[in-house]
């Protein structure tokens, strides 16, 4: 007999094979359908057109602003929301517009902070126009007690106080084409309560045209513009790109960060809400993607105060000019000068998940011709997936009852990260106890063959076409964090019987998705380890929408089952004569009651040696 040759040795398998099971060529095929909507993307990419601003006559008084902003940080540097800071504050606002002939309106109105129930207040004084719609400037007044909050946000109230005195009765007799109303805030480092309060009154009167909120406003760093909201929609495009040709020299989210905040719709400033409603908003700043922590600031820089003064003066005498700012489209990604239409970037992300949809069904097909069983594969599925619904509805029942955390939908303060450590536990302890009771059935008693891995490998692969399907349905942004994981894990079983470091590799790169989410959170808004808790947190709140954290459980499950393929710690689900006599929950009770007899009789014999 002669000797195979190494070459026969180092053969691949040949495709369709259970070494080679999925269709490449399908598989590449398939993406030339990305194409078609990325050419229509590309052919229509459009460049908004500024509103006209006219010369303004007067000027911002930088100077000015500063002194004032540098006044109210002296005399209350502690404004967190309730203390005796923040009352001074609020009579302090009113006074510095009282004098310059305003009549400041108070809107009280409650939220639960730090457990407690707070009175927070907005004020608002209005310049009468012509028209009932009004030009919204916006700046809170509060802070989060660390520092003397001189830059956050000391400054945008400096600045809007500045504003205000330039449009003031006693100044300027002539009515603008609208109204326009200056609105300090209370309880934006809760999560922007005051903003939130605020559009809820605008979004029921329907007269707002434009909000421009000053947030952090005098640091060293360049402009900034902020316009993420808290759904899946963008400002209006007009609205941005005057501000920016005001600005001249002006920073803002990267494409890449614009994607992320649509896909997880979150941010740290106050237009969040009015965007979210559909109203033209933008948060000008000197910040990052949120104002420092701890404020360290002990003057302010006029440069870029001035910048933003003037070009927010600027903005308003455009809309004054009774110029109808255009909506544009509910989403966009912001390219340079350039804008990309959101709806063509969802058509793009449902597209890449064709190749993926179509190799795995062809994957079953392949099951079926072979005469694979698929349904035990499926059953040892639904059982990770009841241990992952019962960890969900112990995880919204907590947030129910407020163990989590309750600050009325809105995010918690990212300064303030609090991990309610017995609630965690017994959350822990009663997951691990519902696993306790398919455990038995779903790890291996015996060898696994090459067929029922890759049955188990093609019902994970299609309940992830179904996660890819509810997120195109649900948010089609989000698909950005599915299509790594689809496109990685799809390969799984090419690579089951390679080394056990290869697979790992394809898990992880399977999870860049989720992974670049959580470092998000970690970096740019300086959360560090807190950042998968604080993610955690927005679904407990009900801030984070709770058909993502079905899908995510769903998602979770599909991902347990390839891990446990990968690990080579799968089973399929027992067939009815494989089963024990006794079922999982009768066999827990059983085991808990011997252990409880076990330690008793340990305890008689210890008690008895004693004696």
């Amino acid at each position: 007999m002669t000797a195979a040759s190494p070459a026969s040795e180092r053969r691949r398998p040949r495709p369709g094979s259970l070494e080679r099971p999925v269709n490449g060529r399908l598989y590449r095929a398939t993406w030339a359908f990305v194409t078609v909507p990325l050419l229509l993307l590309a052919v229509t990419v459009a460049q908004p057109a500024a509103l006209h601003t006219p010369t303004t006559v007067a000027g911002f008084d930088a100077a000015s602003a500063a002194a004032t902003a540098e006044d109210l940080a002296t005399r209350f540097p502690d404004r967190f929301p309730g203390t005796p800071g923040a009352a001074g504050a609020e009579s302090w606002f009113t006074h510095e517009l009282a004098t310059s002939g305003f009549d400041v309106q108070r809107d009280a109105f409650t939220a639960t902070i730090d457990g407690r129930t707070t009175k927070l207040v907005n004020l608002i004084a209005v310049k009468a126009g012509r028209s009932p719609q009004e030009i919204v400037v916006m700046a809170h007044r509060d802070d989060n007690g660390t520092g003397s909050g001189l830059d956050d946000n000391a400054s945008g109230t400096g600045a809007l106080i500045a504003l205000a005195r330039s449009w003031a009765p006693n100044v300027q007799l002539r009515a603008p084409s609208y109204s326009i109303a200056f609105v300090s805030t209370d309880g934006a480092e809760q999560g922007a309560l005051g903003a939130a309060h605020f559009a809820a009154e605008a979004i029921r009167r329907r007269n707002v045209v434009a909000v421009i909120n000053l947030d952090s406003i005098g640091g060293k760093g360049s402009p900034r513009l902020e316009f993420g909201g808290d759904t899946t929609r963008s400002p209006a495009p007009g609205l941005l790109e005057t501000l920016q040709s005001t600005l001249g020299t002006v920073t803002r989210p990267g494409a890449l960060d614009q994607l992320i905040s649509l896909a997880f719709p979150f941010n740290a400033y106050e237009q969040a809400p009015f965007v979210s409603a559909g109203i033209p908003a933008v948060t000008l700043t000197t910040a990052r993607a949120r104002p420092a922590p701890v404020s360290k600031t002990k003057r302010l820089h006029l440069v870029p105060l001035g910048q933003i003064g003037n070009a927010t003066l600027d903005a308003i005498n455009a809309l004054e000019q009774g110029v109808t700012v255009e909506r544009g489209p509910s989403s966009y990604l912001y390219l340079g000068r350039r804008l990309l239409r959101g709806w063509l970037i969802e058509l793009v992300l449902v597209a890449m998940l064709l190749p993926f949809m179509a190799a795995a069904v062809d994957l079953f097909a392949r099951c079926r011709r072979r005469r694979i069983p698929i349904s035990p594969a499926f059953r040892s599925y639904r059982s990770r997936l009841a241990v992952w619904a019962w960890i969900g509805l112990l995880f919204l029942l907590f947030a129910a009852l407020g163990f989590l955390g309750s600050t009325g939908g809105r995010p918690m303060p990212l300064n303030d990260v609090r991990w309610p450590v017995g609630a965690l536990l017994v959350l822990v302890l009663l997951g691990i106890a519902g696993w306790l009771v398919p455990r038995d059935r779903l790890r291996p008693h015996r060898p696994v063959d090459s067929e029922a891995e890759l049955a188990g490998q093609t019902a994970a692969l299609l309940v992830l076409s179904v996660v890819g399907l509810l997120l195109a349905a649900t948010n089609p942004y989000a698909l950005v964090f599915l299509l790594p994981c689809v496109h990685f894990w799809l390969w799984l079983p090419q690579v089951q019987t390679r080394p056990r470091a290869v697979r790992a590799l394809v898990l992880l790169a399977g999870l860049s998705g989720p992974t670049y989410l959580v470092w998000t959170f970690a970096t740019h808004y300086g959360l560090g380890w807190d950042a998968p808790w604080y993610i955690a947190q927005l679904f407990a709140v009900g801030y984070a929408p709770r058909t993502l954290f079905v899908i995510a459980l769903v998602w979770l499950a599909a991902a347990g089952q390839l891990f446990a393929l990968a690990g080579n710690r799968y089973a399929p689900y027992p067939a009815p004569d494989e089963r024990p006599r006794r079922g999982p929950v009768r066999d827990l009770i059983r085991t808990l009651i011997l252990a409880q007899r076990r330690r008793a009789a340990l305890m008689e014999r210890s008690g008895a040696a004693r004696k």
